[in-house]
């Protein structure tokens, strides 16, 4: 005799309007969140962390209503979320979904590695040049002091 196969899965609901970001690294739901300043909005948030993907392993969702990120939102995320998608979905349907992708230069929410860099000491937000997108490598614009996925710092 075969045995039925069932399947329990934990139902979110849909958002009627807002974004949706998926295929985050389930390690770094927590830190899509801070990065986008989510901690302070006041608008329904859903997120969901180490969810089952056939494709990654494990994953990590965040549903935000009502809300929908500019361009340079999104690329703060892309560090710590290469592989995310990001979806908009207006009246319940999806109007545009696209992966996320790094940009050519880094502003302002990466530290420095270099203890010395003009960036720790004063004032001055910090600039990067992308110069691996593969392995994630970035070079201070003011120190040259490159950094590596495993160094980074958000700010």
């Amino acid at each position: 005799m075969e045995e039925s196969k069932t399947r329990k899965e934990l139902q979110v609901s849909a958002i009627e309007n807002g974004t949706v970001i998926d295929h985050i690294p389930a390690k770094s739901v927590f830190q899509v969140v801070k990065l986008l300043g989510l901690e302070n909005c006041k608008e329904q948030i859903l997120f969901g962390t180490n969810l089952e993907s056939k494709k990654f392993g494990k994953k990590g969702i965040v549903k935000v209503a009502n809300r929908f990120f500019e361009s340079d939102e999104i690329n703060k995320i892309t560090l710590a979320a290469p592989s995310a998608t990001l979806i908009v979905i207006r009246n319940y349907q999806v109007v545009e979904k696209k992966k996320v992708e790094i940009p050519d230069h880094i502003r302002k929410y990466v530290r420095c590695v270099n203890p010395n860099c003009i960036t720790n000491h004063e004032k001055i937000p910090t600039k990067f040049l992308v110069i691996d997108k593969e392995d994630i490598r970035l070079q201070c614009h003011y120190c040259e002091k490159v950094t590596d996925k495993n160094n980074l710092f958000f700010i």
